[in-house]
């Protein structure tokens, strides 16, 4: 997405996709490979983050129209920006679909709203917007958010370093709730237990795991127990399997949480079907990989776990309530992605 907007002649007028938007766009600069790319639109100057960017990109898969609109809410005043970029380069057209209207007693088929389509087998002059005819209907699900109870953290980090740990809790939250529903038993890294959430410390919820110590998988080995004692989430099942290990980390700690996971492989037998996970941001894909494949690193066989990926599973078994009684461990690998090639 980055590069093929690079390759976009710069400081020139770009209109919207939306006709009746009379306005303009120009691309300042493109940061790559992942951004941020700086638009002016009149005379006011503005980025679109390389977050933005990865939330888009997730979204987009090969002939699957995507309503830019619904990806980011009404909130984001650069999404229409985005997309009108996006629709100028050639393997990106613009559609207009039929869209299912319920009603109380049926439906209808409406005029829908605008969306774009990767179509890269089949790509259209730089440069400029194509539609893409189509009959395709669409029904459109309502989106679902992912809502997490306060957090009470420590006050010995900075605003920042607290802005982290918040969001590093929340993906731990959403895994531990992850593995109940799926009848696993969660190992939070000690040093997190005694935080709250909501009207629990994380050692009392449903699930967890408070004596790493009392884990034959693990204390049957010399140092394991230790080695276990920081990891940030582990799965148990049965007292006999060990689902997943798992480090969350952002992207000057993806090399710490893998020498820690490798740490705790090598004083364990090689149990069948353990999952060597990095948890991360979808923005830290590259760095993920890039060190998952480091040659001291590669017999982890490492899997990359993505926040949207987490949080997705998260609100699944949440609102469908599913249980080891619907879904098989493989159901797992649907959302995490082999490291090492």
């Amino acid at each position: 997405m980055v590069s093929a907007i690079d390759s976009l002649k710069k400081n020139v007028n770009y209109n919207y996709v939306n006709s009746s938007n009379t306005h303009t766009i120009q691309i300042v600069h493109v940061e790559k490979p992942e951004g941020p790319i700086k638009i002016k639109r009149g005379d006011t100057e503005t980025s679109i983050s390389k977050q933005a960017i990865w939330r888009l990109a997730d979204a987009l898969s090969t002939g699957e129209p995507v309503n830019v609109d619904r990806v980011f809410g009404a909130s984001y005043n650069f999404r229409s920006a985005l997309e009108a970029l996006l629709a100028h380069t050639p393997e990106i057209y613009w559609c207009k679909l039929q869209r299912i209207q319920p009603g109380l007693n049926k439906s209808e088929v409406v005029e829908g709203h605008k969306h774009i389509i990767w179509l890269p087998d089949r790509p259209h002059e730089k440069g400029v917007m194509k539609e893409y005819e189509t009959d395709v209907v669409i029904s459109e699900i309502p989106s679902n958010n992912v809502v997490y109870d306060a957090l009470s953290l420590p006050s010995t980090h900075s605003e920042i370093d607290i802005d982290v740990k918040r969001r590093h809790v929340q993906i731990q939250i959403a895994l531990s709730a992850i593995g109940f529903q799926l009848g696993f038993r969660t190992w939070i890294a000690r040093n997190d237990q005694g935080i709250s959430y909501g009207d629990k410390k994380i050692a009392d919820l449903d699930g967890i795991v408070q004596k790493i110590e009392c884990e034959k998988l693990i204390s049957s080995f010399d140092g394991a127990v230790q080695a276990a004692m920081h990891i940030d989430c582990i799965w148990f099942r049965n007292g006999k399997l060990m689902p997943a290990v798992m480090e969350v980390e952002h992207s000057t700690g993806v090399r710490s949480g893998l020498a820690r996971m490798k740490q705790l492989k090598d004083l364990l037998p090689p149990y069948a079907n353990t999952r060597w996970v990095i948890v991360a941001p979808d923005e830290d894909r590259d760095k993920v990989f890039k060190e998952a494949n480091v040659p001291m690193f590669q017999n982890l066989d490492t899997q990359y776990f993505p926040y949207s990926a987490v949080e997705e599973l998260y609100s699944l078994c949440i609102r469908r309530k599913l249980t080891n009684k619907a879904v098989n461990e493989e159901f797992l690998d649907c959302f995490m992605e082999k490291c090492v090639m």
